[in-house]
């Protein structure tokens, strides 16, 4: 009796140990951490292109503080966790110390995958980290994209949003007519800027997407791939009605009006649009899903029948 005593003493006093070292190492973390966002949220945030990036990070924290009983259990990573485990920490510190010393911001804040991976690995073992792997994927829609790879994605991109709506608003016999990423209607020209059809909002409204997946957490893998592919589309779609939507109102209500106020409304009429289409392209799925079971269960049934 008394040795079983001493025992769960013994244990309780590890498990206590256990969720001291988790507590240390999230502490920890958020003072490596600090500086980066202080620097990125008084500087990169402040561009209209990463303004994403403070909902990207709430996100991420959200997805971590949700499942944060993962963070304090008692397990323990092997001998094989615990190498892979320093591999990576040291890695993500590399990582760090390069992106700090040389004001790299996508070194910086992307160091963050491979040190978390390492500290799950290290603290908690491989059955842990499966339970944050999305968390830490979503991390990569933080990270600032390289300007000569922005250019390069974005341009084209922005030519096809101009050209679509042009062709939208001429079949509907508006005095439209095209340039480039530069539209003419009537008296006023716009020009189709990278935050109306940029790369970044493709990434935004992507990130979006697979939100939306990660929450509504489907079981078919089939449905999630192909929801998932469609979001590249939708998110053509979406940024198309924006350009459609901020020329008709420049148009009927004057340049002061489309790119004041209404303007950054739009931005938020973007991600309505994008989640709405989602949704219904999700239900659609959903229902031809139904249809298709339904068709083989009334298959098999005429087959086995006497």
């Amino acid at each position: 009796m008394l040795k079983h005593t001493a025992r769960s003493k013994w244990l309780i006093y590890l498990s206590s140990k256990k969720i001291a070292t988790s507590w240390l190492l999230i502490f920890g973390f958020f003072l490596l951490y600090f500086p980066s966002y202080f620097h990125v949220a008084n500087t990169l945030w402040h561009n209209e292109n990463q303004a994403h990036g403070p909902l990207i990070l709430l996100v991420v924290a959200y997805l971590f503080w949700k499942d944060r009983e993962y963070l304090f259990v008692n397990n323990y990573p092997g001998v094989f966790g615990t190498l892979i485990g320093w591999l990576f920490f040291i890695l993500g510190l590399f990582t760090y110390i390069i992106g700090r010393s040389q004001d790299v911001a996508i070194l910086d804040l992307g160091s963050q995958i491979p040190v978390l991976i390492g500290l799950l690995l290290l603290v908690k073992g491989l059955n842990v980290l499966k339970k944050f792997w999305f968390p830490l994927f979503f991390i990569i829609f933080m990270l600032p994209i390289p300007g000569s790879l922005l250019d390069a994605v974005t341009l084209p991109m922005k030519i096809a949003v101009s050209y679509v709506a042009e062709h939208v608003l001429y079949f509907f016999n508006y005095p439209i007519a095209r340039s480039g990423v530069i539209i003419q209607i009537g008296q006023y020209q716009l020009l189709v800027a990278d935050a109306c059809a940029g790369m970044h909002t493709l990434i935004s409204l992507e990130a979006l997407g697979l939100l939306y997946l990660n929450i509504v957490k489907h079981d078919s893998f089939l449905r999630n791939i192909v929801l998932a592919a469609l979001i590249i589309p939708i998110s053509f779609t979406a940024n198309v009605i924006r350009v459609i939507v901020l020329t008709l109102i420049t148009y009927y209500l004057g340049d002061e009006v489309g790119q004041g106020f209404v303007h950054g409304f739009a931005g938020l009429l973007l991600f309505v649009v994008a989640l709405s289409l989602i949704i219904s392209v999700d239900s659609l799925l959903q229902y031809l899903s139904k249809n298709t079971k339904r068709t083989e269960i009334s298959t098999k049934k005429v087959k086995f029948s006497p």
